[in-house]
Order: C-alpha cells, then sequence, then structure tokens
C-alpha cells in the first residue's frame, strides 16, 4: 500500500534518518582508513610544524592495499544455469546494457572494504520497452531496514541521502522529500511496481546476527600501530640519526660568528687543536634505526596474518620463489577470495533475477539455480593452465567446450566468439561434406550408365 505523504515524513523524520546519521559516523572512520586521511598520530599539544610535517609523512594506506589485494581477485565475466543459455540471455543482457562489467568493480571495493554495500534495480524506458536499470550504491548513501538482518533477502526501506535530497523505496514506490534543516518535506512519489523493495544487500563475512565487518574496521588499531611504528623512525631519524661532534674544556669566543665560521671551514684531513691540555673531543653516536625497522617489518607481517594477506604483496618482497611456494603463499588469500565470492555472487544472483522480473521473463526470474562467474585470477603459466585443462579433456572426458571457460583471461565474450567460429566451422565442414557425397553418388551413377552401355554392345 502506498504511503501519504505525511507517513513518509514521519518514516524519515523518526526512523531513517537517525539511523542513517548513527551508521554514517561508523562508515566515515571506516572510509578515513580505507582511503588516505586516516587518523594522525597524536602528539603533544603545541607540536611544532616540524613534527606536525612528520606525523602527515607517517600515514600509509595499508587497509587501502589490503582491500584491493582481495577485490583485485574477483571480477564476474559469466552468467550460467543448468537450464540452458536461453534463461540467461535477459539477466546477462541487463548486465552487459548497464555496463556492470565495470560498476561491479566498485561494488566489490565497497563490500570488501565497508561490510556492505547495495544494488538497485528499477524499471527504465527505451523506445517504449521497459527495461532494467541496474546501479550499485555506497553505503554511506543508502540505508536499508529489515525485520530480520540476517535472513531477510528484501528489506523493508531503503533511505538514500544525495546533499538535501533523499529517496525512500519500499514494495510499492520510490518517495521523494526535500530536506528544510532537520525537517523532511514530501515532494512526489513513483510507483515502480517491482513487488519489492528493489534494493539488493551485497556482504561479506555476514554472521548470523546479521553482522558484516569488512576488512578495514577490524584492522584499524593495527594499521595504527603501523603508523606509530613509522612515526617514531622518522622523528628519530628527523633529530638523532646523526653524530654529534662535542668539545670538552674549552671557552666559547666571544664572537660566535666566528665559531661558525670555522665549523664551516672545517675539512676531512684538518686537525682540531686546543690551547688548554684538558680540552677533549668527542662526539655522540647516532640513534640507530634498526629496532624501528625490525618493529616496523614486525607489525606488517602481523597485519598480513591477521588480513590473510600474502606478506610479499604488503613487502614487495619475492625472491625467486617456485609455483608451487607462490600457490601456498596465496592459499589463505584464495581462501578469503572463495568465501567473498559466495557472499557477493548470491547478491548478484538477486539483482539479475530481479532485473529479469523487470523486464518481463519469469522464467529467468525463478531460475535458482542460475549463478555468476567468476573469471580466474589465480597466478599460473598458461602453459601450465592449458596442460592441466588437456589432461582433464583426455583424460576425464570433460567436453573440450566446457573447458574454455577455465583458460586464464578468457572471458565469456571470447568463449561466445570460440563456439561461434567453431558452429560456422562445423557447419563448412558438414556442407563440404554434403557435396563430396553428392559428387561421389553422381560418378557412381555415370559409371553404371556407362557400364550398361557396355553390356549391350
Amino acid at each position: 500500500m502506498v504511503m501519504s505523504p505525511g507517513a513518509v515524513e514521519e518514516l524519515v523524520k523518526e526512523q531513517l534518518l537517525p539511523l542513517w546519521e548513527k551508521e554514517q559516523e561508523r562508515l566515515d572512520r571506516i572510509d578515513r582508513w580505507y582511503r588516505w586521511q586516516q587518523d594522525p598520530v597524536r602528539v603533544p599539544r603545541g607540536a611544532t610544524p616540524e613534527l606536525k610535517a612528520l606525523v602527515e609523512l607517517s600515514k600509509t594506506p595499508w587497509l587501502h592495499l589490503v582491500v584491493s589485494t582481495v577485490a583485485q581477485a574477483m571480477y564476474v565475466d559469466g552468467y550460467r544455469s543448468p537450464r540452458g543459455e536461453e534463461t540467461t540471455r535477459t539477466p546477462w543482457a541487463a548486465w552487459q546494457r548497464n555496463d556492470f562489467d565495470a560498476r561491479q568493480l566498485a561494488i566489490h571495493r565497497g563490500v570488501v572494504a565497508y561490510g556492505y554495500c547495495y544494488g538497485v534495480v528499477l524499471p527504465g524506458d527505451l523506445d517504449g520497452e521497459r527495461l532494467a536499470v541496474m546501479r550499485g550504491v555506497s553505503p554511506r548513501r543508502m540505508q536499508a531496514v529489515y525485520d530480520d538482518p540476517a535472513e531477510d533477502d528484501w528489506p523493508m526501506y531503503a533511505i538514500r541521502k544525495d546533499g538535501r535530497t533523499v529517496r525512500v523505496l519500499d514494495d510499492e514506490a520510490e518517495y521523494v522529500l526535500q530536506m528544510d534543516g532537520d525537517r523532511p518535506t514530501y515532494v512526489d512519489r513513483s510507483e515502480h511496481g517491482v513487488g519489492v523493495c528493489p534494493v539488493v544487500r551485497y556482504w561479506d563475512h555476514r554472521d548470523l546476527d546479521g553482522r558484516t565487518p569488512g576488512e578495514v574496521e577490524p584492522h584499524i588499531p593495527l594499521a595504527a600501530r603501523i603508523n606509530k611504528t613509522t612515526f617514531d623512525r622518522l622523528m628519530t631519524q628527523h633529530f638523532a640519526s646523526w653524530k654529534v661532534r662535542t668539545i670538552a674544556g674549552m671557552v666559547r669566543p666571544d664572537d660566535p660568528g666566528e665559531v661558525e665560521r670555522k665549523r664551516l671551514q672545517l675539512r676531512q684531513d684538518d686537525i682540531l687543536i686546543a690551547e688548554d691540555p684538558d680540552t677533549r673531543f668527542g662526539t655522540l653516536d647516532e640513534t640507530p634505526l634498526d629496532g624501528f625497522i625490525a618493529a616496523h617489518r614486525a607489525d606488517v607481517e602481523t597485519l598480513a596474518a591477521v588480513t590473510q594477506t600474502p606478506t610479499h604483496a604488503l613487502t614487495g618482497q619475492l625472491v625467486n620463489l617456485s609455483a608451487e611456494a607462490l600457490a601456498a603463499a596465496r592459499a589463505q588469500l584464495t581462501q578469503k577470495v572463495s568465501e567473498y565470492q559466495r557472499g557477493v555472487g548470491k547478491g548478484h544472483d538477486q539483482m539479475l533475477r530481479l532485473a529479469a522480473y523487470v523486464e518481463g521473463d519469469e522464467e529467468a526470474a525463478t531460475d535458482w539455480q542460475a549463478h555468476v562467474t567468476w573469471q580466474d585470477m589465480e597466478i599460473r603459466s598458461l602453459s601450465q593452465a592449458v596442460d592441466a585443462l588437456g589432461k582433464a579433456a583426455q583424460m576425464l572426458q570433460v567436453p573440450v567446450r566446457a573447458l574454455w571457460a577455465r583458460i586464464p583471461g578468457v572471458t565469456k565474450l571470447d568463449v561466445d566468439e570460440w563456439t561461434r567460429l567453431a558452429e560456422e566451422s562445423d557447419t563448412v565442414g558438414a556442407l563440404l561434406a554434403q557435396l563430396q557425397t553428392q559428387a561421389e553418388g553422381a560418378a557412381v551413377a555415370e559409371v553404371g550408365a556407362g557400364g550398361g552401355d557396355l553390356g549391350g554392345l
């Protein structure tokens, strides 16, 4: 049932906006650490500009690298179903038309960074044809309300805030409101006719309480520790990383300018001589940086362990690893990416089924066995992969065409093109065989006819 303007305004003011604002505080902190504006290292009040500059230099976007390492191993390249290509044509066409080959990347990064994000499917019109419009939305711009956040597939309401404009979605319509201070004012509504609140939640690591932590929030203290260690090293390097020359038992001349001039004229082969026999020349040693470097390395290795990120991805140190050693180093990351693909893939499947429903394809909308396929992003040589796939075809009798999609770097478009070329080749071969058969039949008939004439003679 479509809500009245007063009901929408009350819902936004009393429930949805407070929920959205409360969540924004948490998401804004996550965003600072995910990007490169993380909370600075604390310094005493009245810190000099020189010290503040070192604080800025100590910031490193470690958690952005953790997110990128996971997100770059996730790329959807197809949509398949046991029922055949007919039930996947409409959803995949909507995927391509909405440029989700590119838009999926932002969704994957949002899920890995914040723990969840959203997709919205609304009906659109193209030359009088009802088509699905699919978009990804950041959780910093949208919040959905579920009756049971751990179990429900569809929310009761979703609020999206862009500046002073507020949009509310439910199972019947989209409502537009304008903020006047802290008071929402109803503007307009448009019924979408989808039958559910057309918002899909993408999530990772969701537990039975509906919590989705992401890859940033749990590791902020550790990233802050790395920044603190870096700041300590920079401060020591800046203020105490060189030897200090000392002179004891010498009276300072009255003219400090003369001292400065003599110090600047001191060369490598000069000898310092003092008239007073009690004068002692010496140095104060610099503070060694080895301990800070070792502490920094230990912190980074700890971050790699708790985030299941290969150490070489964070340190850049990779020395002559064999294929087996490299696979072992990436094993935990592979397991984590596989878990992400399960959760994010469910969101993509739900989006595509909803798009099919919007476009009137009931069969595709109710194909619960259809699912997206992920491009193989494992790092291995092409010859190694082809050799393994060839053995699968030869020893296990797996159809060759079924293995094309498993070749590293091959997309669904490549497979479709190969299939078309193979079918065209088969067609030409069948035509040539038919022509050959017809030619042979004509030759036999001609020979038979000639044999009859000879017999008559």
